[in-house]
Parts: C-alpha cells; structure tokens; sequence
C-alpha cells in the first residue's frame, strides 16, 4: 500500500491559518464548555428530583399519619379490600396522585394497598425502622417497581405506635421529569455554544488582522530572525509605545546612547536627560536625518511613526563621516593656501629676477632677507605666545587659510599659553571649530579681521575669540550651541550644527562653560572658560621680555600673522585638531 501523500498528511491535520486555529481551538473550548456546563446541570438536577420526590412521599405519609381514626380502625378493624382504611388510603392516593399510600400494623400486614389482592400479606419492605418510630426517605424497588419512598410510624391518640404509613411516588415519573427538561438545557448550551462560536469568529478576525494571517511557526521564525537582526545591525534602533516610553534597544542603540537596558519602560527624557538626542527621540524635534550629539559621538537620527502610535528611531555612527568632512575642509583650505603661496612664491621669485637682471645684487639679497627673516621672526612670535605646539602649529595654519580669504588672524599680545595642557587636542578641536566660524563670518565683509586670545589664571584658560562679522542677534545666541542649529548653508558633502554644540560639550566635560556675547566696536566674542585645563606647573614658566607676562593697556594690542608661512606646519596642525 502507498503511503500517503504530505499533502493529504496536512490536510488531516490542524491548518496552518492562525485564523483556522485560533477559531477550531476557541469554538472547541466553547463546546467543552458547553457539555460540561450541561453535565453539572444534570447532575445535581437528577438528585434535586429524586430528594423533592422523597419529600413529597414523606409529606402525604405524615399527612396521612395525622388522620385521628386512622390508627382507630386499623385496631378494630380487619384489612379488607372495602374496609375504612382501604377507602381513606385510596382517597389520599387519588387526590395527591401517588402511586400507593400503604397503611401497615405492627406485624407489617397491609391494611391497604393499590392492588386488594395484596391486603393482608406482609409489606415486601422493611417497616422496622417507620415501627421503631424513625421517619425514613428512600428509593427502593417493591412490588410497584422502583419509586421514592417516605414511611412514618402510625400512633394512636396516646401516642403509641400502632403500625406505620408508607406512600411512594414512582420513579418514572421523576425520570420523566428530567427527560422533559433536557431539550431546553440543550437548547441552552446550544444558544451558549453559538454564541461562544461568534465570539471566537470575532476574535479570530481580529487576530488575523494583527497577526498578518500568518501561521504560528512563521510568527515564531519572524521574531527569531527579528532578535537576531536587532541585535546584529550596525545602526542603532529604539522603540517607543503608544506612551513615549522605550520598549525595545538593541545593542548598537545603548553602545552609541551610552545607556542600558534599564532604559527600557522609562521616557527617553528619563534615560538620556534634557537635550536635542531626547527631543528627537520623543518626536518634539520633526524631520530626516536629524544631527544629534550624544557624548563625542555626532549621531543621524530618523523617526517612524507605527500603527499603534509608538515609533521605531534609527541611529547611525556619523563621527567618522563628520571627522572626514572636516578633514577635506582643511585639505581644501591647505590646497587654497599652497595655491596662494604658490602665487606669491611666483612674485616674488618674478622680483628677484628682476632684480638679478638688472644687477641690483645688494637689492636682491637685502630682499630675501626681509622675506625669510619676517617669516621666521613671525612663527618665533607664535611660539613664544603659544608654547603647546599643536596649537600653535594649528594657529600658523589657520592663518595661512585667513589670508587666503581676505581675513586678517590676529593673536593678542596677552595672549600666554604654557606648554602643560592636560587635554591639548580637545583644545585644538575647541579653537579650530571657533576660528573657523569666525572666519566664516567675516569673509568677504570689510576689514575682515578675527582675533584669538589665550590666557591663563591658575590652572584654568580662557579662550577669547573675535571677529568684525556682522554678529549675532541676542534671541540665536543659545540657539546655536544646539545641535543642526545653522545660519549657513551646508556644503553638499556634510551638514552644519555641530561645531559649536561640540565645543560647549567638550567644555562641559571639563566643567567649563562656552558663551557668546556682541564684541567691543561690532561683531562677536566668544569666550570658552576650562577649569583645571593645566597640570601642575613643575618650575616657573620663563618668559622674554616683552610678551604677555608683561601688563599691557586695555585695548590689547595684536600680532599679525602674515600669509607667508612653512607649508609644513598646518598641515600638521590640521591633521591635529581633527
């Protein structure tokens, strides 16, 4: 014999459909319920019966005990079938539709009964108990057939037991009560079960709706493959409920958060605090690929909305992409600045030909000279008034990029930086995120000028910088410390917002504080304040005569940092405060 095919193999079994088996289990759990309901009905309706019937044949016998002459007659009477007793029995019979009312002495010999035939013999029943004076209830089986019994003891008017009344109601007749009452419970559990089977349609519908129509091992395999892609992504996802509150992280989203899982089921106010990254995360802050800074990290956000009002929150890690914006920045500036020089180098080399030609030999080496000699005396000054060398190396470079761009880069004369900077390159990232916004800010505008200042009081430095741009009105001075928050249009290869957001934090860090006000004669002032910024001086910093240990008036005077500089050292010094 073949064996059977899968096919029919399937259909012989439960389907598939969450639909068909949520609906098959709901309706079949109903009609269990339903039988069941319907047994315990039965049950102790069947007993109910039965006691209401032996009730009742106890009542007519203790009625019937009652009767004065009864327990007369059967002392002075013989039992025959046409004597006193037989006749009041038969009368009680008939008028409480029993099936027998037996009247007995004390020997147990009837002196009435349904059938005559029977007067005068000995019941077929045990009387001693209804004789000793007990009143007895029972179903038992006699010459009549089965039936509910109630037996009393008969008493004269003294109150001796002269004999006993026995009357039994047949049992088909509760039998057939029970009979008769079964189509309306089944009836019953038939508008119940329909009833059950509607509601489990209902409920199944709506299951279906949720559930897609898939079958369960499908749902199980999507959750599987679900927490094995959640957690094996490299972007960031979180969840939110109907509630804004966090119900799904995975791995990615806590590393670039820096948060746990015991952010799940609080607000992402409550996990991450007040800022931009909470906004965006809540829904308060609308938009595509939002910029958002969580620590050092610059984070693209996106938001979509889910059917139940939660959302579901992406994260990408953009501070790699960010650092190489910045970086084909400052190769764009070196490439601007190498193609000055180059074009200055041009001149002048153009002058000493000239100059050789015309055998101006004392002329020409005179000029090279002053050429070298101011170049060499300019990065010295720097040197001497910015003793860390990345940052100076970064402000040489920066000056290099300023006069390309038609600005002049000033450093103050009371400008006085030591050589023991704990974090020099978060430094070098504050100030080259500031020069650069200045720079920005007075291209092009008239007597472009930007000016950087750098003192110290104790372990803390204050780092000043000015420019002659147009300013920043009072009601955007704290908008633009906020992350994506811009004035300028972005380039094509990265977004603007997050300079300054980056130096308020990593001033923050260091328990400081960054702030903008309207500077002196028009345009802006920044001023960043880092305590504990210096190591423990080991011995007295010397300085030359002249530089700014030296008090100066309150209007600083400033050095100029000319165009003309070693190509090498912004190059270095952009590598740096990347």
């Amino acid at each position: 014999m073949s064996p059977t095919p899968p096919a029919r193999r399937m259909r012989l079994g439960l389907p598939r459909r969450v639909f068909s088996q949520v609906l098959l289990m709901q309706v079949a759990i109903a009609a269990g319920v339903a039988v069941l309901a319907t047994g315990l009905f039965l049950a102790p309706l069947s007993d109910q019966l039965d006691d209401q019937a032996m009730r009742r044949a106890l009542a007519i016998a203790q009625t019937t005990a009652t009767q004065p002459q009864l327990a007369d007659e059967v002392l002075s009477t013989p039992p025959t079938a046409d004597g006193p007793v037989q006749q009041e029995a038969e009368r009680i019979r008939k008028a409480t539709k029993a099936e027998y009312v037996v009247v007995m002495d004390r020997r147990g010999v009837r002196w009435s009964h349904t059938d005559p035939a029977e007067i005068g013999h000995v019941v077929s029943t045990d009387p001693s108990e209804a004789l000793a004076g007990q009143e007895v209830m029972e179903i038992d089986e006699g010459t009549l057939g089965r039936s509910a019994r109630g037996k009393v003891p008969l008493r004269d008017e003294n109150g001796t037991i002269v004999g006993a009344v026995s009357v039994g109601i047949a049992y088909d007749s509760v039998r057939a009560r029970l009979i008769h009452a079964i189509p309306g419970l089944l009836a019953y559990a038939g508008g119940a079960l329909a009833v059950g089977a509607l509601a489990a349609w209902l409920i199944s519908r709506r299951v279906q709706r949720q559930t897609r129509d898939l079958a369960f091992s499908d749902i199980s395999g999507l959750l599987a493959e679900r927490e094995a892609m959640l957690h094996g992504i490299r972007e960031g996802v979180i969840a939110l409920d109907r509630s804004g509150r966090i119900r799904l992280l995975n791995d990615e989203a806590q590393r670039l958060l820096g948060i746990g899982d015991e952010a799940v089921g609080r607000t992402p106010d409550d996990a991450l605090g007040t800022g931009r990254t909470a906004d965006v995360l809540a829904g308060r802050v609308t938009g595509t690929d939002l910029l958002t800074v969580r620590g050092q990290r610059v984070l693209v956000t996106n938001r979509m909305p889910t059917d139940d009002g939660g959302a579901v929150t992406t994260l990408r890690d953009r501070t790699e992409l960010e650092q190489l914006g910045r970086e084909l920045d400052s190769t764009r500036g070196l490439i601007d600045a190498l193609r000055a020089q180059d074009h200055e180098h041009a001149n002048r080399m153009h002058t000493m030909l000239g100059l050789l030609e015309l055998e101006m030999y004392d002329d020409a080496m005179e000029f090279i000279g002053e050429v070298v000699g101011g170049h060499r005396a300019t990065s010295e000054q720097v040197a001497e008034k910015v003793r860390d060398p990345l940052l100076s190396a970064l402000l040489v470079g920066k000056a290099t990029v300023a006069a390309e761009r038609g600005v002049a880069l000033g450093i103050s004369d009371r400008t006085a930086l030591p050589d023991r900077l704990i974090d020099p390159r978060g430094l070098v990232t504050v100030v080259g995120n500031l020069v650069d916004n200045a720079l920005d800010a007075t291209a092009g505008t008239p007597h472009a000028r930007v000016e950087v200042e750098l003192v110290t009081e104790g372990r803390t430095v204050v780092l000043t910088v000015r420019d002659s741009g147009p300013g920043i009105p009072a009601e955007h001075r704290e908008l633009i410390f906020q992350e994506g928050w811009s004035t300028k249009q972005p380039p094509a290869h990265r977004e603007r917002g997050i300079g300054l957001s980056m130096v308020r934090r990593l001033a923050e860090r260091q328990g400081g504080t960054a702030s903008v006000t309207e500077a002196d004669g028009g345009g802006t002032e920044f001023t960043v304040v880092l305590p504990e910024a210096l190591d423990e001086p080991e011995q007295t910093l010397t300085t030359t005569p002249g530089t700014a240990r030296t008090p100066v008036p309150t209007t600083a005077r400033t050095t100029a940092v000319p165009v003309a500089t070693q190509t090498a050292v912004p190059v270095a010094a952009e590598k740096e405060s990347r």
